[in-house]
């Protein structure tokens, strides 16, 4: 059980390498971060049902934990039952085949947000429910086991768990949930992950798809993206995001050419106006969650956009998030409500993780 302890520990700092940036911030904008982070979480605290859920979703419970839990007041579980009825919720939700569901469509993406959320208690009680969700997440990888071969577009890719074809969003949020709860990096689910991260970015030169490009960002999955993004293969920022990540977590060094290029498209098309690529607002609060858990991850405090301007990262995604907050502490995509991201609990537990980072 300690060393189950010690390698949350060790998975958490290897996550976040630049623990102290956020002492590039401004400081009043700093304070106006967190408050929007308290706001956010009173707000899902007010959301919570009598069994602790938030929508009646693992997926959505389990992020509002992980706000609670990485949150800048150190809440666990001795907080009592804002927090404790959320981790009840979830481990009702338990499966006999290690997934963490109250459904089987949206089996890997519930399973991967309810480990990084149990990891985030730092409880080795939960240590059980956590091997056996990433057997889940490991199983649930399309390889050889489902009859596929490494030739094939989809292997080494998640889906959400019902729907049969993989994408890079499933693959990322497995792979964090992974990353998360110190699975193994000698694993074999994270070279083949790279199989499947390589097939969805622009960068022929890594990518054996006759499809791709060589602009260096990612696509939602081999050859096809969204209808909701204009037809085609372009890159666009959520799915970059999570190309670049997903990198990251595999263990890719911060130098190899195919995170340069994810980072190069990331910041030369940086806006937090639209999804990145697009014209959308489609996806935009997904972004700003994926957005912040890469450049915190990455390390850098600024970079030169496409423009030529020195972006200052963290004021500029916070000025943004705390100028879109409601009254009553909550988010929500005003524009779109394609994902979900009508629903002011999920937007608000992202927007809240977006903050988190920032403000690290």
């Amino acid at each position: 059980m300690k060393r189950f302890a010690l390698a949350m520990l060790a998975t958490a700092l290897a996550v976040t390498p630049a623990a102290h940036a956020a002492e590039q911030m401004d400081p009043a904008l700093k304070e106006k971060a967190r408050r929007a982070i308290d706001a956010g979480l009173h707000y899902l605290r007010g959301q919570q049902a009598e069994d602790g859920s938030l929508s009646k979703s693992v997926g959505i419970t389990a992020l509002s934990l992980r706000g609670f839990l990485e949150s800048h007041r150190g809440y666990n579980e001795g907080d009592g039952p804002f927090v404790t009825r959320q981790v009840d919720f979830i481990l009702s939700k338990v499966n006999p085949d290690g997934s963490i569901s109250e459904s089987l469509q949206n089996r890997s993406y519930n399973t991967a947000v309810a480990l990084v959320a149990l990891g985030a208690t730092k409880n080795p009680k939960y240590a059980d429910t956590i091997a056996n969700g990433q057997k889940f997440l490991k199983g649930h990888q399309i390889d050889e086991g489902e009859g596929y071969q490494p030739d094939h577009r989809y292997y080494g890719g998640v889906g959400y768990g019902g729907d049969e074809r993989p994408d890079m969003s499933n693959l990322y949020l497995a792979l964090e949930g992974l990353k998360a709860t110190a699975t193994d990096p000698k694993d074999p689910v994270w070279q083949k992950a790279l199989v499947f991260v390589n097939r969805s970015q622009n960068r022929s030169e890594s990518n054996d798809q006759p499809w791709a490009a060589n602009d260096g960002g990612f696509v939602y999955m081999p050859g096809w993206n969204p209808p909701e993004f204009g037809e085609g293969t372009n890159s666009y920022g959520g799915m970059t995001a999570a190309g670049l990540i997903s990198l990251l977590f595999a263990g890719v060094d911060r130098n190899d050419p195919r995170i340069q290029s994810a980072y190069k498209w990331m910041t030369a098309n940086y806006t937090l106006d639209h999804n990145p690529g697009t014209d959308a607002k489609h996806g935009l609060f997904y972004f700003y969650n994926a957005f912040a858990k890469v450049m915190a991850a990455y390390g850098e405090d600024t970079f030169v956009d496409g423009t030529g301007q020195t972006r200052n990262w963290r004021n500029e995604l916070a000025q943004k998030l705390v100028s879109l907050q409601a009254q009553d502490g909550s988010w929500v995509n005003p524009d779109s409500n394609k994902w979900w991201e009508n629903n002011p609990d999920l937007v608000t537990a992202w927007t809240v993780i977006a903050l988190e980072h920032v403000v690290r």
